[in-house]
């Protein structure tokens, strides 16, 4: 399994078309699964998307490929493991890292990118614990926060 701690994660650029088409291939099932993350927490813990409470299920998914602001790459024996910033185009500092996952497809090596298939991994929600013990939780970031590697 792949780890921050086994695979070097490149440094943040501007996206490259290779990413623009990552992304586009697996926008559908993003959205989607950003819809459902965002009713899920709500139930149990609101806390996640407090910054997008007022945004409609629509705005909060009105992204494009255009919106990719930001990206990094590893690559690990399973694949290529590309993190993005993609910026919520109704609000001024609202960004959601998310994760995408590309591996070969089947006869090929992988090598090039039309040799391979991707799939979301993750969108990253956070949950920090304070020194007083006190749960910070957020799954919208700022145009300042810095895209790391994450699982969830």
């Amino acid at each position: 399994m792949a780890t921050e701690e086994t695979v070097q994660l490149g440094e943040e650029h501007a996206p490259k078309q290779a990413s623009i088409d990552a992304f586009d291939s697996v926008l559908t099932s993003l959205k989607e699964e950003l819809r459902k993350l965002r009713h899920d927490h709500d139930k149990h813990e609101p806390e996640y998307f407090r910054a997008v409470k007022d945004v409609s299920d629509s705005d909060l998914v009105s992204f494009s490929s255009s919106d990719l602001e930001s990206v990094r790459v590893a690559n690990s024996a399973y694949g290529l493991h590309l993190f993005g910033k993609v910026k919520i185009p109704t609000l001024d500092n609202a960004y959601i890292h998310v994760r995408i996952f590309g591996s070969a497809k089947d006869g090929t090596d992988g090598s090039s990118a039309d040799e391979r298939e991707y799939k979301l991994h993750s969108i990253h929600t956070e949950e920090v614990v304070k020194d007083d013990g006190d749960h910070v939780y957020r799954a919208i970031f700022g145009k300042n926060d810095s895209l790391e590697w994450f699982d969830t």
